[in-house]
């Protein structure tokens, strides 16, 4: 479940200097979700559950119905689900994760969210990728869950990309390991959105430079690579991404070779891209995010410039 980190100065409205405390005692949309999520809480109690692993991370009050309308699968092990959302009171900031309450399923679930929060403003609409566990709303969703199953979600994290339309341009370093995509992607998604925004207006937020370090361990698991690669050729001039997998036993298609490293992110890689102007965000399995925000630090990267979250 995921564990946030460090803000980044004036970019998390809201967020910023903060307390983290409990959350607030939510707003139900509905009694069946006031029904729904006092149960989930109850009875969740795993030491090692996403709700008592974040805790202390500030939630939205809005607890909102929501209705599965498309799932696919991503990977052999990664399931995406489309979920409806038309609650108006329900908004996320891109990177920020949600509680999934489930009908008859004790445990509650934490999942980015992967789209970007412009899809939820048109289309009321939120997409998550969810990989295959045992854990309980994993299993639910790669085992039980149809179209049309109803769930209630939440919003929560203080991991987000958030710009206001005055602020400075901010080059972005986006790295991802595995399902660590998730959020980065979101941030990729309304990165690219605020900057066809920018192009057909002429105002609003100034994206600068984005650069993609993604690792999965075969092609196969890079997910949503084909989304990534329209956005780089969409973008050429803004975005740039390099794919890393490290146990490839099959040969990589030609579309794909441009983009491919074989072997881990590495250091040097990441310290190209140092600069006053670069915020860096970084989410996957503890270790790897644990060293790249040591590294950063170490090469003097301001602490407000770093942003990670862990993925247990």
């Amino acid at each position: 479940m995921a564990c946030a980190a460090f803000l980044i100065s004036g970019l998390f409205r809201g967020c910023v200097g903060a307390v983290c405390t409990r959350a607030a005692a939510s707003k139900l949309t509905s009694s069946t979700s006031r029904t729904l999520t006092f149960t989930c809480i109850m009875k969740s109690k795993r030491k090692t559950d996403h709700l008592e692993r974040t805790a202390s991370v500030v939630r939205r009050e809005v607890v909102a119905a929501a209705k599965v309308c498309g799932a696919a699968s991503e990977s052999p092990s990664v399931k995406s689900l489309h979920l409806l959302v038309t609650d108006k009171d329900f908004s996320f900031k891109a990177g920020q994760w949600i509680d999934f309450f489930i009908p008859g399923v004790s445990v509650v679930g934490g999942f980015s969210i992967c789209s970007s929060p412009r899809l939820l403003e048109q289309e009321r609409m939120i997409e998550l990728a969810v990989k295959y566990t045992n854990h309980p709303p994993a299993l639910w969703i790669h085992n039980k869950c149809t179209l049309d199953s109803e769930v209630a979600v939440r919003v929560g994290g203080e991991f987000f990309f958030d710009p206001q339309p005055t602020d400075a341009p901010r080059n972005l370093v986006l790295i991802a390991g595995g399902v660590g995509i998730n959020p980065l992607l979101s941030i990729l998604r309304y990165s690219a959105d605020l900057h066809r925004e920018r192009a057909n207006k002429g105002s609003g937020y100034e994206i600068g430079t984005i650069k993609l370090f993604y690792s999965a361990k075969n092609t196969g698991e890079l997910l949503f690579k084909k989304n990534i690669l329209d956005l780089v050729n969409e973008f050429p001039e803004k975005i740039a991404c390099s794919l890393h997998v490290t146990k490839q036993t099959t040969q990589i298609s030609a579309e794909l070779k441009p983009y491919i490293t074989e072997g881990r992110i590495t250091e040097e890689e990441i310290k190209d891209h140092i600069s006053k102007e670069t915020l860096f965000y970084i989410c996957g399995p503890p270790p790897m995010t644990d060293f790249f925000s040591k590294q950063l630090e170490n090469n003097h990267v301001p602490k407000e410039h770093i942003c990670f979250e862990k993925w247990w």
